[in-house]
């Protein structure tokens, strides 16, 4: 495995996920603020316009990768992201923030010519152990990123944006002068792309496992995003926190996960392998969407950060597996068609969670008006949202455990698809 560009991606990762980070715990209080008096909704809707922009491109740049290289395409959407992020700064309508939030989705889609890129440059045994270090790269982000976010907060609620600005833009010269090219006249992909040859993928998407590996990792997204968009809101609510302490409840989380993917995930997947590692981390991550609405002030903040590590253990146990095993399903010339796919199928999960978060949360609290005297009610609205990630992990623990008796002996034995092609 060479290392030095897995750490410029990893490095290319980490500060797009610092921007990424900033936006969580930050963009609630922003577009609720004296400034545009936007209701919650609106929080969840500008969450899923992102996604959505992704879900359509993210394919389209993973393909592109495939053909006119893995470095132009990761360059030009960092700068896309920074042009998003200076947009939503100095953002004086919504529909600005839109626009904002939008382009950044377009371009957003560079996760998965990176993770390509990590498939370019490691073998099918150390594919979790880069793709870990993607996971870990994120998992950096959400210390930094959120925790960044708060602080900067104090000095303007808009100047974690134009951070995330700049720091995108510092991310495109860095990766301007310092990563190589992976994808050669020689390599496959360029000759598929060329082609055109679009059918090796779709032969590929209707695979069983690849469509195991994706129902899976759709649903641990739509869980994942159903929290994050609206952990702000309930921390907000029941604690009383502001932008900068959940800014540090992310970060904490970030750190677990962090160390597990970018430190114990290669060793894990050698011992267990990647499917029992999604087994463990979906009951775990299904256990604390159950429980985190059950801390409050009466339970102190230490439940709260024990529910929170279960949270980054499941996660960091789980993701890096599965998009090691869609990488293992397909042969080098559909690298980054596939995690161009995979990382939509993410997006649309993206999607979907923030809408089923506005649905149940967002709406509720919009009416309530954060009035005390509807404490029941809203109680009644964080439970059933909460609840309904976890109803939704739980569905992904019970295909992992099929998919895991089904086809564990294949991926043991290594006979993935055309790998090795």
């Amino acid at each position: 495995m060479n290392r030095s560009p897995l750490l410029v991606i990893f490095v290319t990762v980490f500060i797009d996920l610092i921007g990424f980070g900033i936006v969580i715990p930050v963009l609630p209080y922003y577009v609720e603020g004296t400034r545009f008096h936007a209701s919650p909704r609106v929080v969840g809707l500008l969450f899923a316009s992102y996604s959505i922009m992704q879900l359509l491109f993210t394919p389209i740049l993973g393909r592109w990768s495939d053909r006119y290289g893995r470095r132009p395409i990761l360059l030009i959407s960092l700068l896309g992201t920074a042009a998003g992020f200076l947009i939503l700064g100095l953002a004086t309508t919504v529909w600005m923030l839109f626009a904002g939030r939008i382009i950044d989705g377009i371009s957003g889609g560079n996760i998965s010519t990176a993770q390509a890129y990590v498939a370019d440059v490691t073998t099918p045994e150390n594919r979790a152990k880069g793709m870990g270090m993607i996971g870990a790269a994120f998992g950096l982000g959400f210390i930094f990123g959120p925790a960044i976010g708060g602080v900067l907060s104090r000095w303007g609620i808009e100047v974690p944006f134009l951070f995330a600005a700049g720091l995108a833009f510092a991310n495109a010269t860095l990766l301007y002068f310092v990563l190589p090219e992976t994808v050669t006249k020689e390599h496959p992909a360029r000759s598929s792309a060329a082609t055109g040859r679009w059918t090796q993928l779709f032969e590929a998407l209707k695979q069983q496992r690849l469509a195991f590996v994706l129902s899976i990792y759709f649903l641990f997204i739509v869980a994942f995003s159903i929290m994050t968009s609206s952990f702000a809101l309930f921390t907000m609510f029941r604690f009383g926190y502001d932008a900068h302490d959940t800014g540090w409840l992310f970060g904490y989380v970030g750190v677990i996960g962090a160390i597990i993917q970018g430190g114990l995930i290669g060793r894990l997947v050698k011992r267990f392998g990647e499917l029992q590692l999604v087994v463990a981390g979906a009951l775990l991550f299904a256990t604390s969407l159950f429980v985190i609405p059950l801390t409050g002030p009466h339970t102190g903040l230490i439940t709260l950060l024990l529910v929170g590590a279960l949270f980054a253990i499941g996660n960091a146990l789980s993701t890096p597996s599965l998009t090691s095993l869609a990488s293992k399903s397909v042969g080098r010339a559909e690298q980054g068609g596939v995690m161009g796919v995979t990382q939509s199928v993410a997006s649309l999960a993206r999607v979907v969670g923030p809408l089923i978060a506005s649905a149940l949360i967002y709406s509720a609290v919009a009416q309530l008006g954060f009035d005390r005297q509807m404490h029941n009610m809203s109680d009644h609205s964080l439970r059933l949202t909460f609840w309904t990630a976890a109803a939704i992990m739980l569905l992904a623990f019970g295909l992992a455990i099929y998919f895991a008796y089904a086809h564990s002996a294949e991926y043991r034995e290594g006979e993935v698809a055309t790998a090795g092609s």
